[in-house]
């Protein structure tokens, strides 16, 4: 029976692949471990969907940020958020924690190992025998039959102190140490990673969303355009100037520009959601944002250097942590050879013992037999001892931990040399992303002018008689397609000179 009670627990499991799983829901509807309870509670109907667990949302929920009215935020205000609200930051800051302990732990084995024990306990036996030469306790009452009966009792306490201090290795702590300090390094460059990696998604979801704004700005701008059109086509067709089929296109061409302001609408309130999420903030917030459409924007065409580009490389976080990872994969080979060399310890305790008491057992009767012990008065006893410690044969342990260690460091090289090689990639691509944006938002820049001047010339003549409303709606989408050219073109230098930043690790 008792060894049924390990499968029992299959109980808790769902009961087939093919059936939904029933869980142990509690009366507020929280999610329980264990297998359905009888007791009191939410009784879920057969499917595959949960229960709605409140606690979740509860210890879940980001804090919000607040608005107060009139109040915009800047894009640095809300990086400032970000840094102190992103999970991710919060994670890099404990993994760097950890790897500090990590370093005290392997500090901590210089240190003697220290350790007070007390035991104590009572014990009582009772015995009849017909030799009186074996008893050594106090004899009781007689049985029946006249065998003496002997009673043993006692109680008993031992104190000790031991110590365990490895004095020398041949210089594995000293390895190890090192391997934790450079990983304690390269997780301390990670966290400044994870926050110039928040500043670059807010800065890029903060431009994103300016973009998908200034895009539906644009179409309410030109839906109004198409609705001048339309009603300049409705107007020349009631004094007889126009035709049905001018009234139709017009029609149509402010039916499209509606479904596109529609989906521009949406996409800039998705901007807006990611830009939030990017913040680590509550996605409920409606907060007011700085307007950055009218930042100026360089037009020199500046390149970097190939020094510039290997002092760039060379402060990436990630290229540092790939370098320090590397040598900490050294120092770990260095700490697996020393196992093979011998160890100079020293251990010892101090132990006082007082009481009385006797635990016995039979000799042989099997491995599980405890062995006597025998408490009688008081003692006090003191044990000091050195030795070395020479490893012999092991089976090929240690060769096989040098052997991982080694390929560790060759794979830590291997990533050290990719790292850089993909900095250097990143870099130039951000450059090329940087100064193709600015050539594109000079060209649309013109592109709009003439676009303006065409739809103005060309509306202008459809309303006086002289045009045709075909040339006015192209000249409209002209117009609307140079608009929305240029405002693109906009922020994607923007959030280029961002990504030259990040790419560049100085992005601050």
């Amino acid at each position: 029976m008792l060894a049924g009670c390990a499968t029992a627990e299959l109980a808790t499991a769902p009961a087939s692949p093919g059936q939904p799983w029933q869980p142990n829901v509690s009366a507020g509807g929280a999610l329980l471990p264990g297998r359905p309870g009888r007791r009191p509670g939410l009784s879920l109907p057969p499917g595959y969907t949960l229960p709605s667990d409140p606690s979740v949302v509860t210890h879940g929920t980001s804090r919000t940020l607040e608005a107060h009215p009139g109040q915009v935020y800047t894009l640095a205000e809300l990086i400032d958020v970000a840094q102190s609200a992103n999970p991710q930051t919060r994670r890099a800051w404990n993994t760097a924690r950890d790897a500090a302990l990590a370093v005290g732990i392997v500090k901590s084995t210089y240190l003697p190992y220290l350790t007070a024990t007390v035991v104590g306990g009572w014990s009582h036996s009772q015995s009849r025998t017909t030799n009186a030469s074996l008893d050594a306790g106090s004899y009781g009452a007689l049985d029946i039959d006249g065998t003496p009966q002997r009673h043993n009792d006692g109680s008993a306490e031992v104190q000790t102190i031991g110590l365990r201090w490895l004095l020398f290795d041949f210089g594995r702590r000293e390895a190890l140490v090192r391997t934790a300090r450079e990983a304690q390094l390269a997780t301390n460059v990670l966290f400044t990673a994870a926050h110039q990696k928040v500043i670059y998604s807010v800065t890029t979801a903060f431009y994103a969303h300016a973009a998908a704004a200034t895009r539906a700005r644009l179409l309410r701008g030109a839906l109004d355009n198409a609705q001048r059109v339309q009603a300049a086509a409705e107007m020349r067709l009631r004094q007889g100037q126009g035709t049905i089929v001018d009234v139709t296109q017009a029609r149509q061409a402010t039916a499209q520009v509606t479904l596109r302001l529609v989906q521009a609408q949406g996409e800039d309130e998705n901007t807006y959601l990611t830009l939030l999420t990017a913040a680590g903030v509550s996605a409920d917030a409606r907060v007011g944002l700085e307007d950055v459409s009218g930042r100026a924007l360089t037009m020199e065409d500046a390149r970097l250097s190939g020094e510039m580009v290997r002092r760039a490389v060379a402060r990436r976080p990630d290229v540092l942590a790939a370098y320090a990872a590397a040598r900490s994969a050294h120092h770990r080979v260095t700490a697996a050879r020393a196992a093979f060399l011998p160890s100079i310890f020293m251990t010892g305790n101090v132990a006082y013992a007082t009481g009385r008491t006797n635990l016995t057992s039979i000799p042989g009767a099997g491995a599980d037999s405890a062995p006597t012990l025998n408490l009688s008065g008081n003692r006090f006893s003191t044990l000091i001892l050195g030795g070395i410690s020479v490893p012999i044969f092991d089976g090929g342990l240690r060769a096989a931990m040098v052997k991982r260690a080694q390929d560790q460091e060759d794979s830590a090289e291997a990533t050290l040399r990719q790292t850089v090689n993909d900095s250097v990639q990143q870099i130039v691509a951000a450059e090329n992303a940087l100064h193709t944006s600015l050539s594109a938002y000079d060209a649309a820049s013109k592109l709009r002018v003439a676009s303006q001047t065409s739809f103005d010339a060309s509306f202008a003549a459809y309303r006086n008689g002289t045009g045709s409303v075909t040339q006015a709606e192209l000249a409209r989408n002209g117009l609307l397609d140079a608009d929305i050219s240029r405002s693109d073109a906009y922020y994607a230098a923007l959030i280029a000179a961002a990504g030259l930043g990040f790419s560049t690790g100085s992005l601050g």
